[in-house]
């Protein structure tokens, strides 16, 4: 899907006090949580789009530092303003952005730094030779190895069958197990309480099955 550039993305990204650019955040590994006003355990979603998934996730969650990750500038300063249009009614200050590619995660965070990550609604990259652009491939999952701490664990929704068994492959073959599976995940009784992405809200109204996986090490 071609992203349209919105002009001055870059500048804004640049300028927002509640973003952190890669070599930023390379910059802080090990002091990530200096970006918070208060150390709270830390919860990242990856490639979070225009962020109501976490942005609802942090309203719910005020114990909980949220820091969103998106490496698209346009799509980031929607999130980024959004944000800003809810923080009319009080700031949400457990929630922050970054501007970051997923391969780079284990040079910002350190090992075991991470308390869950959420991916929702990835990119499928459904070509075989994109696979490992996947952000379910082993590649990827070697990196959540090395920030998230031990009991950590990962959320993955997705309406893409074929990526969802792709993944359920990978999660076999790895030294992750499977927590909690589901083809159908709005009709399970552990969606109550659920938020939605964007995403998920589209997909879901035009019929489409939603799947979940929770995995840990």
């Amino acid at each position: 899907m071609r992203l349209r550039h919105i002009k001055g993305c870059e500048d804004f990204i640049t300028d927002a006090k509640e973003c952190l650019r890669e070599d930023e955040a390379i910059a802080l590994k090990g002091k990530i949580q200096d970006i918070f006003d208060v150390r709270r355990p830390l919860q990242i979603e990856i490639g979070m789009g225009k962020g109501q998934f976490i942005r609802n996730m942090a309203l719910k969650n005020p114990g909980i530092n949220f820091i969103g990750i998106e490496r698209y500038e346009s799509v980031l300063m929607k999130a980024i303003q959004r944000k800003r249009n809810l923080e009319s009614e009080g700031a949400i200050d457990n929630l922050r952005f970054l501007c970051a590619d997923a391969r780079k995660l284990a040079d910002i965070f350190e090992t075991g730094e991470v308390d869950k990550i959420f991916l929702n609604f990835s990119d499928p990259w459904p070509k075989d030779r994109h696979a490992n652009r996947r952000l379910t491939s082993p590649d990827f999952l070697q990196v959540y190895d090395r920030i998230l701490k031990p009991e950590g664990v990962i959320e993955f929704k997705t309406d893409n069958v074929g990526l969802f068994e792709y993944s359920l492959e990978v999660v076999k073959d790895s030294k992750w197990k499977l927590d909690f599976c589901s083809f159908d995940f709005h009709s399970e009784k552990e969606s109550e309480g659920n938020i939605m992405t964007e995403y998920e809200e589209k997909f879901s109204s035009q019929g489409n099955k939603i799947c979940k996986m929770i995995i840990s090490r």
